[in-house]
Order: C-alpha cells, then sequence, then structure tokens
C-alpha cells in the first residue's frame, strides 16, 4: 500500500510538472488534450449566453433572450461529449478536471442566474437569492473536485453518485424561463408569475422579492446538501 501511494504521488507530480513547463510560446495551449478544447466550448456556450442575457437588457430584442436561454443547452451538450472524448482517447488530465468545473459555473450556474436577472428578478433581494444559487454552485463544483478522487467509479470511470444535486440540474430552471419567456411571463409584458410583495419598507425598495425567486435559492440548498444521489 506504501509503494502505491509513493507511485500515486510520482504520477500525480509528473501530471503538475507538464503545466509548468513553459518553454516556448502557447506551452499551455499545446498542453491541451482533446477533451479539454471540447469542454472550453461549453464554456463558450456559457459566455455567450450571458453576453446574450445584456443584449436582451439593452435591446429589448427577444431574440436575444432565446438565445440566452438555448446556449445553456448547448454547454450541456459539450459537458456530455468532453468525458466520452477523454473516454475515447483514454486521455484525461487535471487541467481538464478543473477546466469541466469552471466551465460548468459558467454555463449552469452564472448564466442562468443572469438569464432570470434578464427575464425579471431585478430586485434587491432577487439577486441575494440569485447569487447564493451561483455560490451553491461553486461550492458544490469545489467540494466534488476536493471529494472525486474517493469516490466509486463504474467500469467506464464514472463516479456512482455525486454528493448534492449537480449543477447541469439547473437547466430545469433555465426550462422554467423558456417557458415563462414563451406565455410573456417576463418584465415588461405580463410580468413574473405570482408578482411582486414587499417584506419591508415601501415599494419599490430593497424589500421587494419576486416570491419565485425562492426557486433559486431552495435549487441553491439542493445542491449544497449532503444527500448522496446515485445513479
Amino acid at each position: 500500500m506504501g509503494r502505491s501511494k509513493v507511485n500515486g504521488n510520482k504520477k500525480h507530480d509528473s501530471s503538475l510538472q507538464q503545466y509548468n513547463d513553459a518553454d516556448g510560446h502557447f506551452s499551455l495551449v499545446r498542453n491541451f488534450r482533446l477533451a479539454d478544447l471540447v469542454t472550453i466550448m461549453n464554456g463558450v456556450c456559457g459566455s455567450f449566453s450571458i453576453f446574450s442575457s445584456a443584449q436582451y437588457l439593452l435591446t429589448n430584442d427577444d431574440d436575444y433572450l432565446l438565445w440566452a436561454l438555448a446556449l445553456p443547452l448547448a454547454g450541456l451538450m459539450f459537458d456530455f461529449m468532453d468525458g466520452k472524448v477523454a473516454r475515447w482517447r483514454k486521455s484525461s488530465s487535471m487541467l481538464g478536471q478543473e477546466l469541466d468545473s469552471l466551465a460548468d459555473l459558467v454555463s449552469f450556474g452564472v448564466a442562468p442566474a443572469v438569464v432570470a436577472f434578464a427575464v425579471g428578478l431585478r430586485t434587491y433581494l432577487d439577486t441575494v437569492c440569485l447569487t447564493g444559487f451561483i455560490c451553491c454552485g461553486l461550492a458544490r463544483l469545489a467540494r466534488f473536485n476536493a471529494t472525486v478522487a474517493i469516490i466509486p467509479k463504474d467500469a467506464a470511470g464514472k463516479s456512482r453518485y455525486f454528493e448534492g444535486l449537480p449543477i447541469p440540474s439547473s437547466l430545469a430552471l433555465v426550462a422554467i424561463l423558456s417557458y415563462w419567456v414563451r406565455r410573456g411571463w417576463v418584465e415588461g409584458k405580463q410580468g413574473i408569475p405570482g408578482g411582486l410583495i414587499t417584506l419591508w419598507g415601501t415599494p419599490g425598495g430593497r424589500g421587494d422579492i419576486h416570491p419565485v425567486s425562492v426557486i433559486f435559492g431552495l435549487w441553491a440548498a439542493a445542491m449544497f446538501q449532503n444527500c448522496d444521489i446515485g445513479w
């Protein structure tokens, strides 16, 4: 067992050393695997979703909002593909693991929250719920990276269970927002379902909240809880 641990440490150190090799130009790019490039496309989809939401807020053009809702789904396709490519190429890396988590945070954490803001969850308390959603997703991904080595794997090398709700599940929230958009239940049209309530102070102040924003808070709690979700 001691020898296995030593060999494991040597392999770990070797994996780290390749990223410390900065000889020549674009050394980081030269260390990319094909699966890493697929993972980056996930992050590209999430980034374009965020910018599309921003364009909607500037122009009020529904096409931008539809793109913002569709692009996280495209990101999910790349998220599925990167693992398959890594197993097909029999090539994985520590960089790929970190890239995967960062891309997931952009596409399934930040992008859905920004879309929700664009749709109309814009009060101070709404943004508190959305920020909590992003931060819990961030913490959930960090915990996964820290514990993935000790989670049992199946024959294909995939984890047998996850701790907490996986962050790509936030696409269910994106689907709800898409339904609202199709029905015109957005700010400036028919309004957000459930309306707006004031918890304290005067209407229009920091005590205003759309009750449906609590859904993002509950989703955040589900990602952060300790229940093991198996497959």
